[in-house]
């Protein structure tokens, strides 16, 4: 067995022999930041005896990197294929595979990787290590795995300028790109930390990239969340009181009634990350994305691979999960409504009750609350139904929604969704109650501790109040966005505008997110219909309430007056002033208005754009475009076009998010198709809209529901939060004892 423990440097790197190296090298670097990485990682002891472990496809630069990386923490330095194989072998690896063929070749390789042993060293897997599983476990034990995540294009182009013409399992008929493409699935295996690594990137780049990953992984008190009303001492927060990713998916709702943030913000990524995610697949995007913003002290990197296939594997009809259709001119659909209940809630829907599961501990009992104006309540009931059974004994959920405000196919998807732990209870009020009385259940902390102690049950969120819930939105915008850079409607770099329908601002602020990440959004649009009181505050400033009323619209899911994610935009627009948000807020609770002061607005107003459309336009929107092209825009996305259309100069390229399937307002629908009679039966109306041959057509999973359950029975209550709380009570009894 062969044993490195000490500081053996197998190769020394000099600027003679870096230049002939797979990547380009970037020698003006000084050797003070080497320095500083000893440094750093010896009064940390992080490394320890633990090895760095790079693995990636032939040619993604692993030996040079690893070299760079082992010279900056002066630890020792191991190439499998020259120190390991070839030693062991007593010949080159092409020449063992030429000698033993392909099968036998993987067998011998995992053997050697099994009898070898190390500590505290870099080490460069070969590119075929990781296909023996038995040898990576071995690997694994005393070392943290970095996948070095180079485009498959990329890799190509290295391998043909370098001249190599063979690799483990090229013959005739299978091409390099097959092999590159199946090897994937064994690096996502094994690995513990991704480096995004795009093109013409410089291996001294790459080497300080997989310091920082390291860093990161090693250190979880890095990513802590806080409240939007916390002061600006809420940095300093006391160990034990801080908030971690797994805490904020559980919570909800900051015990100060605030929502939380993360204290550091956002990863950021860098272009050349960004354009290596060009050729990826939605899901490949997801994983990306989520790994960095969601710590792998929280949920490791194999596990949140897990959850995000669950979640978009198969529950959705189109395999392109978000696909972006060109409209007409410069407008573009991003197509949302593809999940199993038709609308965008499905994208976080389907993972977030994954997420939830994972994280909260195995002992305890959730009650999640829920309040919906209409899409959110179907996907979170499908959604938690898809847990496996024992986690349905643990987590139950209640989806309250207004009983007279949504449109008739939607609650008969909520009824039809409940399962045996998910309920719909309808509120005779509007949406806005129902969610301000979910956050004053939150925050009252003797009906909470009474459901702990009696029944041993915590309360949770699943609204767009619960970070989780924004991650996965965050991930659609800016896989929209390379979706144009691949279908070379623009270069990456190119600025667009995004024009979304706007209730709660959680899918809007996603999309900021991602502009502050480093897709090149140039303006979000704000579109709302006649319950305008958030595109008024964008033009004035003054967020007003006051003699305000809810106003039923055919686009009913932005019928919102309150717009929670709103809280989260201006503390981060007022530099985490916390107290300005309490006060912000609290005069909008107790007195119903606040005014944003004039260098906030002038911030606001280099972000967002707001308009607003009637029922009237809206309805003539949904004709015109129908007439023009043969598609069938839903009410919510035919406000977010007659906004962009007022609102757009045309200079780039605009992306509309299409927020719900047509077929969940079918009314309103056969309204703007001037249909004269129209029949109430839900079912009938899609029959009569699937004999329009439109696009998209009828949803696949939508139809299926209303022919299984009709309108089955479901729970309705006074708008009074006594009684929701009493339900809840009932709920719980019932479900947990």
């Amino acid at each position: 067995m062969l044993h490195i423990f000490q500081y053996q440097p197998l190769r020394l790197i000099t600027q003679n022999n870096l230049s002939s190296m797979c990547l380009k090298p970037m020698l003006s670097r000084p050797i003070a930041f080497a320095q500083m990485w000893k440094s750093w990682f010896s009064s940390h002891s992080l490394l320890g005896k633990k090895n760095i472990i790079l693995m990636g496809p032939p040619g993604a630069g692993k030996t040079t990197i690893g070299r760079i990386v082992g010279q900056k923490l002066d630890c020792p330095v191991i190439d499998i294929d020259d120190d390991v194989l070839e030693t062991t072998w007593n010949m080159s690896v092409s020449e063992k595979l030429q000698d033993v063929g392909y099968e036998e070749f993987l067998e011998e390789e995992g053997k050697a990787l099994l009898k070898f042993s190390a500590s505290g060293s870099v080490i460069s897997l070969s590119g075929s290590n990781p296909m023996h599983a038995a040898g990576m476990q071995h690997m694994k034990k005393n070392g943290i795995v970095v996948y070095l995540d180079v485009p498959t294009t990329v890799i190509m182009s290295r391998l043909e300028s370098m001249e190599v013409d063979r690799i483990m399992g090229l013959s005739p008929g299978i091409s390099l790109k097959d092999i590159l493409q199946f090897r994937k699935q064994f690096y996502k295996r094994w690995y513990d930390i991704r480096v995004l690594c795009g093109g013409d990137i410089a291996a001294e780049v790459v080497a300080e990239k997989v310091l920082d990953a390291v860093k990161r992984y090693q250190d979880s008190e890095l990513e802590t969340f806080i409240s939007t009303r916390s002061g600006r001492s809420g940095r300093s927060m006391e160990k034990d009181s801080r908030k971690y990713f797994s805490d904020v998916v559980t919570q909800g709702l900051a015990p100060d009634g605030g929502l939380f943030v993360p204290e550091r913000g956002l990863p950021k990524f860098t272009a050349g990350e960004w354009q290596g995610l060009i050729e990826a697949t939605y899901i490949e995007r997801a994983q990306a994305i989520l790994e960095r913003c969601i710590h792998p002290a929280d949920i490791p990197a194999s596990n949140l691979a897990e959850i995000i296939e669950t979640a978009y594997g198969e529950n959705f009809s189109c395999s392109k999960i978000a696909p972006v259709r060109h409209l007409a001119g410069n407008q573009f659909l991003l197509e949302l409504f593809h999940g199993p209940t038709a609308s965008f809630k499905d994208f976080a829907l389907q993972l977030v009750p994954h997420l939830f599961a994972y994280c909260i501990p195995k002992s305890c009992n959730y009650l999640i609350l829920v309040a919906t104006s209409g899409d959110t309540g179907s996907a979170v009931l499908d959604g938690f139904s898809r847990l496996h059974d024992t986690d349905k004994q643990r987590i139950a959920l209640v989806n309250f929604f207004p009983e007279d405000g949504v449109s008739p196919i939607q609650k008969s998807q909520m009824i039809g969704c409940q399962k045996e732990n998910a309920w719909s209870v309808g509120v005779k009020s509007d949406f806005d109650f129902c969610q301000t009385a979910i956050k004053q259940i939150f925050t009252n902390s003797d009906f909470t501790g009474f459901l702990t102690v009696e029944y041993g049950t915590a309360l949770a969120a699943a609204n767009s109040i619960n970070w989780a819930r924004l991650l996965p939105q965050i991930v659609y915008h800016a896989s929209a966005y390379l979706d144009l850079v691949h279908q070379d409607i623009i270069s990456f770099g190119s600025p667009v505008d995004i024009c979304i329908p706007t209730g709660n601002f959680g899918n809007m602020l996603a999309a900021f997110y991602a502009k502050m990440m480093g897709i090149p959004i140039r303006k979000c649009i704000c579109a709302s219909n006649e319950n305008n009181v958030l595109t008024d505050f964008i033009r004035t400033g003054v967020y007003d309430l006051r003699g305000r009323k809810l106003i039923s619209t055919f686009s009913s899911a932005v019928d919102i007056l309150k717009s929670s994610n709103l809280e989260r935009y201006l503390h981060l627009i007022a530099n985490e002033d916390g107290q300005l948000v309490t006060q912000l807020f609290n005069q909008l609770e107790n007195q119903g208005h606040f005014q944003l002061r004039k260098d906030l607005l002038e911030k606001l107003q280099q972000d967002l754009v707001g308009g607003w459309c009637s029922d009237e336009d809206c309805l003539a929107a949904i004709h015109s475009v129908y007439s023009t092209t043969g598609y069938i825009l839903d009410t919510h996305t035919a406000v977010a076009k007659v906004v962009a259309d007022r609102l757009q100069d045309r200079s780039c390229p605009i992306i509309i998010s299409s927020t719900a399937h047509y077929s969940k307002f079918a009314p309103a629908i056969l309204r703007a198709l001037r249909i004269a009679e129209i029949n109430q039966n839900p079912l009938s109306q899609l029959h009569l809209l699937s004999s329009y041959s439109a696009l998209p057509p009828i949803h696949w999973s939508l139809l299926e529901t209303l022919k299984k359950t009709g309108n089955g029975d479901h729970q309705i209550c006074a708008a009074d939060t006594s009684v929701l709380m009493s339900h809840i009570e009932t709920l719980v009894q019932n479900h947990f004892m």
